[in-house]
Parts: C-alpha cells; structure tokens; sequence
C-alpha cells in the first residue's frame, strides 16, 4: 500500500477543512472549546471540529499531542489507553495502533484503530498530524477489540500572532467506532470527549516544565 501517497492525500483534505466554513453547527461549547459537527462525505456518520485556544507555544502544545508511543499522549489522554508504532514509513510517516478503553458507561466496548499518520510541518509554524485509517499485515482484526476506523482527522497547532505563548488548536475527528452502537450513544459521545479532550490537553501543557 502506498502509505505516504494516502497520507499526503489527507494532509491537503485536512487542510481543506480547516479553510471551508461552511455548514458546520455548534453542539457543544466550554470556557477551552467549540465542537461542531457536519455530515461526514467520508462515511455515513458525522465530522466534528474542535476550535480552541491553548495556553502554551504550538512547540509545547505539539509535545504533549505528537504522536509517539513513547510519547506523552497515552499520559493525559483518557480515550488513549495504549499506542503501538507498527512501521516506520519515512522520517514523517508513521503507521500505528492505538487502542482505546472502554466508554459510555461500557456501553462503548474497547476498540483498537489502525492508521498511517503524517506528522506536517507549515511555513507559518503551524504543526499538524494527519491520519487515516489503513490495514496493515503487522496487526489484523484482534481478539477482545472491536477494530474501528478513523476517516481524515487530525489536529493544527497554529501559532497565535503577537501571542508567542499561545495555541490555536484545531481538531478534526470523524470515527467510524465499528460494532452496532445506537445512534443516540455515538452522537453524545464525541462531543463529550472531545471537551475532556481539549481539558485534559489544556493541563497537560501547563504541567509541562
């Protein structure tokens, strides 16, 4: 499969994305966030975009989102239970495994993901990762996980002008979690999570030294 292909292909969806206004519709806002949503053209299923500023340099806030398994993800994010690098593409493409616990009071079984993940790098000092979902021979379908898919998501560390201590960040996430979920169960939880999401980061990057 050509990986680097598929996820230079994203990168420009992604940016995409974050260029087009349009349709997207509030469904939940916090002192650190706004989720909006829009029907996905990925999949039968929604999109949701985060907008949020950080306290922190884009370099800081990418830390602590850089995806790494030994990295500080799996630390401070909730939906995050274990992350597992399958290949090495190239210097900024990765093929990984992430595996998330259980949600929703259980209702949510565990889940494991497969994705190619390209790490960009903008001329402004935005920092991006862009992901997709991918197969890989290293790591079919496992037992004890329902495997989901990730369709184009990612997130922007966009500098602040004149606010060299602050983050714009951007998120996109459009999951496909697999398995028969009830509707209702799907659309409540990611935008719930995604406000943990942009909480938890928030005190991750302030408890970076």
């Amino acid at each position: 499969m050509d990986y680097e292909g598929k996820a230079s292909s994203v990168a420009e969806l992604l940016l995409g994305y974050s260029r087009d206004q349009s349709g997207w519709k509030i469904c939940k806002k916090t002192s650190e966030v706004v989720v909006s949503w829009r029907p996905s053209a990925e999949f039968a299923g929604n999109m949701y975009k985060g907008e949020g500023i950080v306290n922190g340099s884009p370099q800081k806030v990418w830390e602590c989102l850089n995806p790494d398994p030994n990295g500080l993800r799996v630390k401070w994010d909730d939906n995050v239970k274990k992350f597992e690098l399958l290949e090495q593409v190239s210097s900024d493409t990765t093929v990984c495994r992430t595996v998330t616990p259980s949600a929703a009071m259980g209702i949510i079984s565990p889940r494991d993901f497969v994705d190619v993940i390209l790490v960009k790098r903008y001329e402004d000092g935005t920092i991006t990762s862009n992901a997709t979902n991918v197969s890989h021979p290293a790591c079919p379908p496992q037992p004890g996980y329902v495997r989901g898919f990730n369709h184009p998501c990612g997130c922007f560390c966009v500098p602040v002008p004149g606010e060299a201590g602050k983050t714009q960040l951007i998120s996109f996430f459009q999951t496909d979690l697999g398995g028969l979920l009830p509707r209702s169960v799907v659309d409540s939880f990611f935008p719930a999570s995604m406000t943990d999401f942009y909480s938890n980061l928030t005190k991750a990057v302030k408890a970076l030294k």
